[in-house]
C-alpha cells in the first residue's frame, strides 16, 4: 500500500515509491528505492515537499512524538490532494480556449480507424527498429521513410485520434526506446490536433517526437538495464543523448526546424533545472514544451526494469502538480483536456458494478467515454465483447451509467492492452 507523507516524517528503511516531481529531473535518477543513506534523506528534504512510501516494501511512519504537528501535516496533504482532484476534474470538463482555426472533427468511427491504426503502428515499429539499428552501426538512415510513417500517423489521428492513442498501451520493456518514441509521437500529434496545429505542423512535430531519443543508441546498454540507481557519471552520460541526437540528425539532414526544437529541448524545464542548456520560461519553444509533456507522460506511465508505471489518471494529477516547476501551466491544462479525466486505457468500475477499460474519449462530454466491459458486477468475465457508450446507454433501471472510480493498474489481473488489441 502506498502512503503520501511529508518529508519531515521520513525515516530509515522506508521504501520511496514516488516523488512530488519527475524522477528523472532529480538526483535520485531511478524510480523506487529504500531510504538508507544520510545524503538521500538530505536530498529528499531539499528537493521534495512530500513523497509516497510503499509500506509493503519498507517501513511505515513511526507514531509521532508530537501528534498535533503530524496530524496538521497529514491534513494539509489530504486537503492538497482533494484540491488537485477537483481542479483536474474541472479542467478536464471545461471548454478549450477559442482557437484561430476551427477545431478538428472526427472523420471516422473508432471501430473503423483502429483497423488502419494497427497497420500504421506496426509500420512505425519496423521503421524505428531500422532507424535505431542503422544509427547504432554508424550509418545514415532514411529521413523520408520516417517522415512517411509520421504522415500516416497524422492522417490517422486527424481522422480519429483515439485509435492510435489506444495503441500507446502496447508496452515492451525490452524495446523501451523504440516504443517510447512511437508512443510519444502519437501522443504529441494527438495533442497538436487538440491545439489545432496545421497538418504540416503536426508532421514536423511528430517527426521530432519520433526521433527525439535517437541519441539514446549511443548510451551503453548496461546503465539502461540497471535495476538500481545510476552513478553520477552514468547519469551525466545519459543526459548526453540529447546532444548526440542533434548531431545524428544534423548529419542526416532534412530535419525541419520545429522537429529539431523537439529533439533539442524535450528535457528543458520551465524553472531552468532541465538540460542540456538549462533554458528557462519562455526561452523553451512551444515544440520543446510539448515534447517535454508527452515525454514525461509516457515515461511516468511506462513499466521499467526497476519499477511499474503510474496510472494515466495519477500521472495527469502529478503533472498538474508539477506544472509550474517543469512545464508550461496552460499547456499542461490543455493536455489534461486532450487526454480527458479518464484517459484511454484507464481501468474503471462503473456505477453498475461492472469493470471495464476506457477505449475512446467523448470530446464533448469527457466524463462519458466508451468503455469495453471486462467483468460483470459479480466479477465474472463477459462471454462476448461488450462496449458501453456512457453518453447513450442506461442501466437496468433507466439511470445513466457513470464511472464510479478508477482502479489501480493490474486490478483483478486485468491489463488494459489485452482487451484493447481485441477490438
Amino acid at each position: 500500500m502506498k502512503k503520501k507523507i511529508d518529508v519531515m516524517d521520513l525515516r530509515w528503511g522506508m521504501y520511496i515509491s514516488q516523488l512530488d516531481r519527475p524522477w528523472l529531473e532529480t538526483p535520485f535518477l531511478f524510480q523506487g528505492f529504500e531510504l538508507q543513506a544520510p545524503q538521500e534523506m538530505d536530498l529528499l528534504k531539499k528537493h521534495c515537499k512530500y513523497v509516497y512510501i510503499d509500506v509493503e516494501k519498507g517501513l511505515d511512519v513511526l507514531p509521532p512524538r508530537n501528534h498535533a504537528e503530524y496530524d496538521a501535516r497529514m491534513r494539509a496533504i489530504q486537503v492538497e490532494e482533494e484540491q488537485i482532484d477537483r481542479r483536474v476534474r474541472q479542467i478536464a470538463e471545461s471548454p478549450t480556449a477559442p482557437r484561430e482555426r476551427p477545431a478538428y472533427i472526427d472523420l471516422a468511427p473508432f471501430e473503423k480507424e483502429i483497423v488502419r491504426a494497427k497497420e500504421i503502428e506496426a509500420s512505425a515499429r519496423e521503421t524505428m527498429r531500422e532507424v535505431l539499428d542503422r544509427v547504432q552501426k554508424g550509418k545514415d538512415f532514411n529521413i523520408a521513410l520516417a517522415a512517411k510513417v509520421v504522415t500516416n500517423m497524422v492522417d490517422s489521428i486527424i481522422r480519429n485520434p483515439d485509435a492510435l492513442v489506444c495503441l500507446t498501451y502496447l508496452r515492451n520493456i525490452n524495446e523501451y526506446t523504440a516504443l517510447h518514441s512511437i508512443r510519444s509521437c502519437i501522443l504529441g500529434i494527438a495533442f497538436g490536433r487538440h491545439l489545432v496545429f496545421s497538418k504540416d505542423e503536426l508532421i514536423d512535430l511528430g517527426l521530432g517526437l519520433l526521433l527525439h531519443d535517437v541519441g539514446m543508441v549511443k548510451i551503453p546498454k548496461e546503465p539502461l538495464a540497471k535495476t538500481t540507481g545510476l552513478t553520477t557519471q552514468e547519469f551525466k552520460a545519459m543526459t548526453r543523448h540529447v546532444g548526440w541526437g542533434v548531431a545524428i540528425l544534423k548529419k542526416s539532414g532534412g530535419i525541419p526546424p520545429l522537429a529539431m526544437q523537439v529533439v533539442q529541448q524535450h528535457h528543458e524545464r520551465r524553472d531552468g533545472a532541465g538540460y542540456p542548456v538549462g533554458l528557462k520560461g519562455d526561452m523553451v519553444s512551444q515544440a520543446g514544451l510539448i515534447g517535454s509533456i508527452v515525454d514525461v507522460y509516457d515515461a511516468v506511465t511506462s513499466d521499467r526494469t526497476y519499477a511499474g508505471g503510474l496510472s494515466a489518471e495519477d500521472t495527469l494529477k502529478r503533472m498538474y502538480e508539477w506544472r509550474e516547476k517543469d512545464f508550461h501551466p496552460q499547456l499542461v491544462e490543455e493536455f489534461i483536456r486532450c487526454m480527458g479525466i479518464f484517459p484511454i486505457g484507464s481501468l474503471v468500475e462503473l456505477s453498475t458494478g461492472s469493470i471495464g477499460v476506457v477505449i475512446t474519449i467523448n470530446r464533448a462530454r469527457r466524463l462519458k467515454p466508451k468503455v469495453a466491459l471486462v467483468l460483470t458486477a459479480g466479477r465474472t468475465p463477459y462471454s462476448q465483447k461488450v462496449i458501453t457508450d456512457l453518453m447513450e446507454h442506461r442501466d437496468g433501471k433507466g439511470q445513466e451509467i457513470k464511472i464510479a472510480r478508477v482502479l489501480p493498474v493490474g486490478s483483478y489481473g486485468i491489463h488494459p492492452m489485452d482487451h484493447i488489441i481485441q477490438l
